[in-house]
């Protein structure tokens, strides 16, 4: 990482610890048995992609999914199971994030919405002395609000262009193989997160 200045990581999966089976389990108690269909690790349908770009409200959201899942679930019901993969964020991965800022401008970027961010911002914050978990960062993209997703590549290259950012030299951190392939076709350096590999351990290793 020699000629590394900058590093891009993603939240779920790299520093917050998530569960996507526990999504999947708790819409499945629901009746909802096609869940993996329309949401998991490697691919959103249509109506997920508008909640990450914030072309839907949660109110919205919530309504579309009643009709698609042919349910009557309450919206409380459905941000119930929807929340469930998120875990926690374990203080060591925060703290790293403290230090290794003072080498390298680092930077989160995170497909979500405003759903799941109204849950595991609380959580986040809740692991930083100051209560401020976006500080860390020179800055933090979440898809709902930056109004872009991964993998697409001109997702990675908005960033690049606002942040004035050489690719070359900046490193690209996920964990779901599909966002590490875009990030490489837009020219940066990329780092797969593999369980049971950390980015503690995996960043030693570096």
């Amino acid at each position: 990482m020699n000629n590394i200045k900058n590093i891009i990581f993603d939240f779920g999966g790299v520093l917050l610890n998530i569960d996507y089976a526990l999504t999947e389990k708790a819409f499945i108690q629901l009746g909802v048995h096609n869940f993996s269909t329309l949401y998991n690790q490697h691919k959103a349908s249509d109506l997920f992609e508008q909640l990450e770009t914030g072309k839907i409200t949660p109110n919205d959201f919530y309504t579309i999914f009643r009709n698609i899942s042919n349910t009557q679930l309450s919206n409380e019901q459905i941000k119930k199971a929807w929340n469930a993969m998120l875990l926690n964020l374990p203080k060591e991965r925060v703290q790293y994030l403290a230090d290794i800022r003072n080498r390298y401008n680092i930077f989160l970027y995170s497909n979500t919405n405003q759903i799941h961010y109204d849950c595991f911002i609380q959580t986040a914050n809740n692991a930083m002395p100051n209560n401020n978990f976006n500080s860390l960062f020179i800055q933090a993209y979440y898809s709902h609000i930056c109004g872009f997703r991964k993998p697409y590549i001109e997702s990675y290259t908005n960033i690049l262009q606002e942040q004035q950012l050489n690719p070359s030299e900046t490193l690209f951190i996920d964990d779901t193989l599909i966002n590490i392939q875009g990030a490489a076709n837009a020219g940066l350096q990329v780092l797969h997160l593999q369980y049971p590999n950390t980015i503690l351990n995996l960043l030693e290793e570096l």
